[in-house]
């Protein structure tokens, strides 16, 4: 049976959300893996999908967060980003189950723009890359472990 992945994607950005995905799953696809694709208002509801659904449904290899968040005038930037960083690294830790983290923090759209297009240099891909390769690693300290 083929190895299966949640991305939960935040579609504030919906430009952005797309490139990121579109090159996460096609990178998952090439290596084989199934993916299951749940979309969220804004990249501080990420933390409690992953959460959610993971509680309830533990056949997930892994999981990939993608979103985006972009500089504006207040601290409410730094606020998302740092939440967001922090609990899914949370549910990580909690659940021994790799989470690849795409979401990218941007001074600009341009910035955003350029970490999600079809290119060497898009984190949606970045991230199902690192998530696959810790599954292969989980994998492997499982079976030392036994």
């Amino acid at each position: 049976m083929k190895s299966k992945v949640l991305i939960v994607a935040s579609n504030y950005y919906k430009e952005i959300c797309k490139g990121l995905c579109d090159e996460a799953i096609k990178f998952l696809n090439k290596n084989d893996i199934n993916t299951n694709v749940i979309y969220v208002p804004g990249t501080f509801e990420i933390s409690f999908t992953i959460n959610k659904i993971i509680s309830k449904k533990n056949f997930y290899k892994g999981v990939i967060a993608i979103g985006c968040v972009i500089r504006g005038d207040t601290y409410h930037f730094e606020l998302i980003s740092n939440e967001c960083a922090r609990s899914i690294n949370d549910i990580m830790l909690k659940s021994n189950i790799p989470i690849g983290f795409g979401v990218i923090t941007c001074d600009n759209m341009h910035q955003a723009k350029d970490r999600s297009s079809p290119n060497r240099n898009n984190k949606g891909l970045e991230a199902a890359s690192a998530c696959l390769e810790m599954m292969k690693l989980s994998d492997i300290i499982d079976k030392d472990n036994k």
